[in-house]
């Protein structure tokens, strides 16, 4: 194994604010602690909670670096003690709790999951953050199934292009909103049954007539504020509201009474702080129902656009416009 440098070059945040205050800095790499691995990063995935942690909104958790980016794919590069699933050089990609804008970046061995074939490092670096969270929100704890209808907030973001694919995967009819006429197109390209402008629509009057009264079975909400008395509105008898951000704010106004007389289900999670065995045991499900997905072309990540590491300032403009279409991708090392 080829000796690893002393320091690498990670992006830090220098105080809550805008893209500016991510700057890059040398860091010391990381040693990987007992049952770790060290990664030598390829790419790593830009998402909301990465801007959240920029605005001081979202500190990571303890014992988490303070260096943002959530997943990553690159290589083994280093095996801590009693770290037996991988060896040097494997191809893998990972979900973090936090150091994946850096060019080494330390895993549990059990969060990481191989490189899914045929995708490269910077397709696969779109795939832990997103995949796990719609995984485990639209389908364990939202319990979709074949025939159900979902609702899914944000229909072009990376979580919204994810669940879209994944729901018609496994035989559901797909309703999403998006923002704008061209959203709704790349949504429908996608495979969006319906796709609402909520600039225009009342996507609560689109869902009821796309199933015929009956509203949605399962809602995927990652905007909260207003929204959650739509839901509610929105939401079949029986019906699962699935919590995963706020957009919109955390504190709403609703009729509750909706919750009695429909026997709703309102429920959320985060994953970020989550016990390393929960999510080794969300990546084994995850690799037994999606990577199958990936491997038959069912599934890929919807790309929007990919920036250099240094460039993380620019990556995070991008998102904050809101224009984009699927991932936005930080490219550290080839």
């Amino acid at each position: 194994m080829t000796d690893l440098p002393a320091t690498m070059t990670a992006i830090a945040i220098s105080g809550p604010g805008g893209p500016e205050v991510l700057t890059p800095e040398e860091r010391p790499v990381p040693q990987p602690a007992e049952g770790e691995v060290l990664v030598k990063v390829a790419a790593a995935g830009v998402n909301r909670p990465d801007v959240l942690q920029r605005l001081g909104l979202y500190p990571p958790p303890p014992g988490a670096p303070d260096i943002p980016g959530l997943e990553i794919a690159g290589t083994v590069a280093m095996l801590g003690d009693n770290a037996t699933r991988w060896q040097v050089d494997d191809k893998v990609t990972a979900l973090v709790p936090g150091g994946g804008y850096g060019e080494y970046c330390a895993v549990h061995e059990t969060n990481a999951l191989k490189l899914p074939e045929p995708l490269s490092f910077v397709e696969a670096a779109c795939v832990p953050e997103t995949v796990f969270t719609v995984w485990h929100n639209l389908f364990q704890r939202g319990g979709l199934k074949a025939g159900e209808t979902a609702l899914v907030h944000g229909g072009t973001s990376g979580i919204g292009t994810t669940a879209i694919q994944l729901a018609k995967a496994f035989g559901a009819k797909v309703i999403v909103t998006a923002g704008s006429d061209a959203k709704c197109r790349a949504a429908e390209d996608l495979g969006a049954d319906k796709a609402v402008n909520y600039r225009s629509e009342d996507f609560v009057e689109v869902v009821r007539a796309e199933t015929g009264g009956a509203g949605a079975d399962v809602i995927l909400d990652m905007v909260g504020g207003e929204y959650v008395a739509r839901n509610y509105e929105a939401a079949a008898v029986e019906g699962r509201i699935v919590q995963i951000a706020f957009l919109k704010g955390p504190v709403a106004e609703a009729d509750f009474g909706k919750l009695m007389v429909k026997r709703l289900t309102h429920t959320g999670s985060t994953l970020r702080a989550r016990s390393i065995r929960f999510k080794a045991d969300l990546a084994k499900a995850v690799e037994t129902a999606v990577w199958p997905l990936i491997a038959d072309g069912r599934f890929r990540p919807v790309m929007d656009s990919e920036f250099a590491l240094a460039d993380a300032a620019d990556a995070h403009r991008r998102i904050d416009e809101g224009d984009h279409i699927g991932k936005i991708v930080l490219t550290v090392s080839r």
